[in-house]
């Protein structure tokens, strides 16, 4: 594939990645889900439980349309520090020639959860979330442990939650840095820390809010949320960017 310009190249293969994946099992329907009479999943139904009584966030999930009408960052006032917003405008005017996704890098947090399907497995003292792009992962210990003091520097950072009535509270630390906040060039630091709140609202919709404090990029803490929809009846498929079609060669700057 040649690329010509690399932010019509990112936005079409970002669509692809934003679209359900088609079930890899076909003709086999997600076990325990609700369905109205004509079989279709009610999506509106209570949310479940877990056997000891917490909400069970498990189940494919994607935060649709979130590079059009459901970006998570529009209508946000970012209290920018100089450096960050002076590099977000360099990424813009570059057509976004150094996102880590176009050399096959990671998406890291929250930028996975916001632009990505993935599949979350809850256990009584281990979350862990799926990520199709790059077949990544993702762990929220809700043992009881502390974050690390002095962390090893990651993609993902670290997770630790624990409930408040319904709602599951993440805390996360430990980023690289090298992530952004999204695909228009929204640069992190390796200090930022994450809140995330996560709550299931119904048997088919997720509120997510995420409060981002990041003080070597931004100002002050601030939050956006996301709203990811279940996607019943299809699972996640293995996803490798070394093995698409791309050639360097070809992205290009404005």
């Amino acid at each position: 594939m040649r690329i010509v310009e690399f932010a019509v190249s990112v936005a079409a293969f970002a669509s692809l990645l934003c679209a359900p994946a088609p079930a890899q099992w076909l003709n086999y329907p997600t076990r325990g889900i609700p369905r109205t009479a004509d079989g279709k999943p009610n999506l509106s139904a209570p949310a479940p439980k877990t056997a000891d009584g917490k909400p069970d966030l498990s189940g494919v999930w994607e935060h649709l349309n979130a590079r059009t009408s459901a970006y998570y960052l529009d209508r946000t006032d970012i209290p920018w520090q100089p450096w960050a917003k002076a590099l977000f405008d360099q990424n813009i005017a570059n057509n976004q020639i150094n996102n880590p996704e176009g050399h096959c890098l990671p998406r890291g947090l929250p930028k996975a959860d916001a632009f990505d399907l993935h599949k979350i497995i809850q256990t009584p003292e281990l979350i862990v979330i799926l990520y199709e792009y790059q077949t990544t992962y993702r762990q929220i210990f809700t043992d009881g442990r502390e974050l690390p003091k002095d962390p090893n520097p990651t993609w993902a950072g670290y997770s630790t939650g624990h409930w408040e009535g319904d709602t599951l509270v993440v805390e996360s630390n430990g980023f690289n840095g090298k992530a952004w906040l999204s695909y228009r060039g929204n640069p992190t630091s390796d200090g930022m820390h994450l809140t995330e709140r996560m709550r299931r609202r119904d048997f088919g919709h997720m509120d997510i809010q995420i409060t981002i404090d990041d003080p070597k990029a931004y100002t002050k803490p601030w939050t956006v949320e996301l709203h990811p929809q279940l996607i019943p009846d299809t699972e996640l498929m293995e996803f490798v960017c070394d093995e698409n079609e791309k050639d360097l060669r070809h992205l290009t700057t404005k």
